[in-house]
């Protein structure tokens, strides 16, 4: 009878453990098991360099949602960024989307600037405003070699 009773705790003890264990697999993986809780907005930039899939976006510093897909535009000549934001957020048709850097030399992450007109962007919708990310190493590099405040030519460029 004792023996029953010890397998049984035991057998208790694994399938609470493997429930667990698919738990947190689903809740780190990010996997919905009822319905997708997001939608998607695209945005069109002249340079995503840096980003990743993956990388969050951010609306008035809290994390909203992530970059979900990353394209080239062969008409516009600009590269697509596909992100999926969490239900309940609402993103207005004049919102300006930037891809910025976490501290100096951090990772990227886009920042959307909800807008405040009367039309929402409906799923699927492409904010219009963007800015690119600031190429620090660029910057760097005219400052190290001297060449802030000069033009392409090399000459110094008229600050009145």
């Amino acid at each position: 009878m004792k023996k029953y009773s010890m397998e049984t705790m035991v057998g208790i003890f694994v399938v609470l453990g493997l429930l667990c264990v698919g738990y947190l697999t689903l809740k780190l993986g990010e996997v919905s098991l009822f319905g997708d809780n997001s939608y998607s907005l695209h945005a069109r930039f002249t340079s995503v360099s840096g980003l990743k899939v993956g990388s969050p976006v951010e609306i008035l510093g809290l994390e909203v949602g992530k970059v979900d897909r990353m394209t080239f535009d062969q008409e516009q000549q600009m590269a697509l960024v596909e992100m999926k934001i969490k239900k309940g957020i609402k993103v207005y048709n004049d919102a300006i989307a930037s891809i910025k850097t976490a501290g100096l030399i951090g990772d990227k992450y886009v920042q959307i600037d909800p807008g405040g007109s009367d039309e929402l962007l409906k799923p699927g919708g492409t904010i219009t405003e963007t800015s690119s990310p600031l190429d620090i190493e660029e910057l760097i590099s005219k400052y190290a070699f001297g060449n802030v405040g000069k033009d392409k030519k090399g000459e110094k460029e008229d600050t009145k």
